[in-house]
């Protein structure tokens, strides 16, 4: 019975191994299933399904030599189980192979299609290459380092594969054309010849000797030591001083490509460093943009208004261009869009800046900073003679005999009508008489006669703007001449002192910041340790009221130079002897007494000369700095160098002189 039933089983595998065969294997006829499942002996189904089917000859034979049904059964049951997995194998292979084929056909097809459109519309770009391939020749023919390169081709293989219409086809390309228009290997040759730098550089720009001098220097050692790597420069000036056009002149001096970019008021680190290329809208970042203009490896870059960098919750910029500002990195600059490394060694880099108070340490220490003063007025006499009135002349369609100024009513314009350390206001003003002498002539009016002179500037310019830094009449007891630096140039600061009695109260007043108190009460705590030497009562500081006070209230007042300034003043009050009048000073005071050095003696110089002072005390330590003034002020003033209060007291108060007034 047992043995019944497992032929029964075994006939039933057969048939479900043989219905699966033949599914796999459609060549066969159906009516060869209709046989096999009307049997129900083994040994004719497995004779019947071995001779029906292509199964292999020593397989048929095996079936053959067993005489036993059963076990024949059994054998054809495995045969047929191996064919099936053997089948389906095949039938797997010849699925994906069809599908291979449709898809390469169809791509194929497509190609072929926008191949004929673009040729009709007579847009066949890379004269029948793909897109891709003609990006790939590109990248291939620029010969770029191996990472450069491998990550090129790679975004060039992605292009291949995307279709024309998909957003991303389109950051792709506008990635590769970004990466290619880059100078990767364009270098432009410098020019080495000194005396033609120095042609063009003193064409461009009246005075500025230590910037000259410093192109100049960069010059003769790139000459000597070709592979010098580029520098980066930092000028420090006012504005209006020439800051941006020293730098396109160095450009010009060295024949080399150049470009500027704005750094006020950035504030976003990707600004600097570029965004990811994955967010929508990314794009590379100002230096590789710059670079990407400037078309050279070897370019001037202008960083203008350095100082002015802030930050915010998206980063510091400041600190991204550290690495664009460092020699030792920015040979491998890694912009964020790019994801390449870029060489930046050999690029020049000048940044301007109005102060370095507001420029990161860490940053400002990888720039050399060339300070640009402001200039003096015989300076911006021969700027306005050599480069302003010519270039205003010819903006302005008006020839020299048209319009002309005497040396005098420059002088007077440069004094009455602007105050500033630059030129700028300088240039609107002349821009504002040619615009006078344009109208005078479209109307018909007569040609100027002669040149114009200091009387002929009010009918023109209107009003004089500021009135003429003038002494006092005589000297005074309480009033003492200082002299300060502004962003505008130098200006000359009284002091008033007043002494009355009271409880010992100290009042300051004239918009004072608070290192100009600290200064104040220093000197007075001075000028009470040399009570005996002053011939003061030893009391006056509870016996005696003491008002400070600095004129134009409106004006802010701070800085660490008017301290000698103010002990000047208060001892006069106390001792009831005058200051004399044709006397200025700057520096600072300690409680000891100790004079100490201060900045902007050459603005401070140039106020003190307009103002018809004839001596100036500056402290012993800023002597060095003389050589840095103007000639002709340095020939007018006498200079006293002071490092002690004593010094100071006995060249500025006249105490034979004590309560006369």
């Amino acid at each position: 019975r047992v043995a019944e039933k497992r032929v029964e089983a075994l006939v039933r595998s057969v048939r479900g191994a043989f219905e699966q065969y033949i599914t796999l294997a459609p060549r066969l006829s159906p009516e060869i299933l209709l046989n096999v499942l009307a049997s129900d002996s083994p040994g004719y189904l497995a004779d019947y399904i071995a001779q029906s089917t292509p199964i292999p000859f020593t397989d048929k034979q095996a079936i053959l030599e067993e005489i036993h049904p059963a076990r024949r059964l059994e054998k054809m049951l495995s045969i047929l189980t191996r064919e099936n997995g053997i089948l389906e194998i095949e039938a797997d292979l010849q699925t994906k192979v069809r599908d291979q084929i449709s898809k390469n056909q169809r791509d194929y097809f497509l190609r072929e299609q926008m191949k004929t459109i673009r040729e009709e519309l007579g847009d066949d770009e890379g004269g029948g290459e793909t897109e891709a391939d003609g990006y790939r020749e590109k990248i291939v023919a620029l010969s770029l380092a191996e990472e450069t390169q491998e990550k090129l081709l790679h975004e060039a293989g992605r292009l291949s594969h995307m279709n024309a219409h998909s957003p991303e086809y389109a950051l792709i390309r506008a990635y590769l054309d970004t990466a290619l228009e880059l100078p990767w290997n364009i270098q432009t040759k410098d020019r080495l010849d000194i005396a033609a730098a120095r042609r063009i550089l003193d064409r461009d720009h009246y005075g500025l000797q230590k910037v000259k001098e410093r192109v100049l220097e960069y010059l003769a050692v790139k000459r000597l030591a070709p592979e010098l790597k580029g520098q980066i420069l930092c000028l420090v000036g006012p504005p209006g001083v020439g800051k941006t056009s020293v730098a396109l002149s160095v450009a010009e001096a060295l024949k080399r490509k150049s470009a500027r970019l704005s750094l006020g008021g950035v504030r976003d680190e990707a600004d600097i460093r570029g965004h990811r290329k994955t967010y929508i809208g990314a794009m590379p970042g100002r230096v590789i943009n710059a670079m990407r203009q400037a078309k050279s490896r070897n370019a001037v870059l202008l960083l203008d208004e350095i100082d002015k960098l802030s930050s915010d919750f998206r980063g510091d910029p400041s600190a991204a261009l550290l690495e664009v500002l460092d020699p030792e990195q920015n040979f491998a600059f890694r912009d964020h869009y790019l994801e390449v490394p870029f060489d930046l060694s050999e690029v020049l880099f000048i940044t301007t800046a109005n102060t370095t108070d507001t420029i990161p340490r860490a940053l400002l220490d990888r720039m050399e900073v060339i300070e640009i003063t402001s200039y003096t007025d015989e300076e911006k006499l021969q700027i306005v003679k050599r480069h302003l009135l010519p270039k205003q002349l010819k903006r302005h369609g008006l020839k020299k005999a048209q319009l002309s100024f005497t040396d005098p009513a420059l002088r007077e314009l440069i004094a009455g009508y602007t105050r500033e350390s630059g030129v700028r206001n300088l240039e609107r003003e002349i821009a504002a008489a040619c615009r006078k002498a344009a109208k005078r002539i479209a109307e018909g009016g007569e040609q100027q006669k002669r040149p114009l002179a200091p009387k002929d500037l009010e009918p023109l310019l209107g009003v004089r703007k500021y009135k003429p830094e003038r002494l006092r009449g005589e000297d005074e007891i309480g009033v003492a001449n200082g002299l300060a630096w502004t962003r505008v140039g130098g200006e000359l600061l009284e002091v008033e002192v007043g002494v009355v009695d009271g409880t010992g109260k100290v009042e300051l007043t004239g918009n004072m910041g608070d290192i100009m108190k600290e200064s104040a009460r220093a000197a007075l705590t001075y000028i009470r340790s040399r009570a005996s030497a002053l011939k003061l009562d030893p009391e006056f500081h509870k016996n005696k009221d003491m008002h400070i006070h600095f004129p134009e209230s409106a004006v802010p007042k701070d800085g660490p130079s008017a301290g000698i300034t103010m002990a000047v003043a208060m001892v006069s009050a106390l001792c009831g002897a005058p200051v004399y009048r044709n006397v200025a000073m700057t520096g600072e005071i300690t409680l000891r007494g100790r004079v100490l050095p201060i900045g902007g003696l050459k603005e401070k110089t140039m106020a003190a000369y307009r103002a018809g002072i004839k001596t100036v005390i500056i402290p012993s330590d800023n002597e060095s700095d003389l050589q840095d003034i103007d000639p002709t002020v340095h020939s007018a003033l006498n200079f006293i160098c002071a490092d002690h209060m004593d010094t100071v007291l006995k060249n500025t108060v006249d105490f034979t002189r004590v309560h006369e007034s």
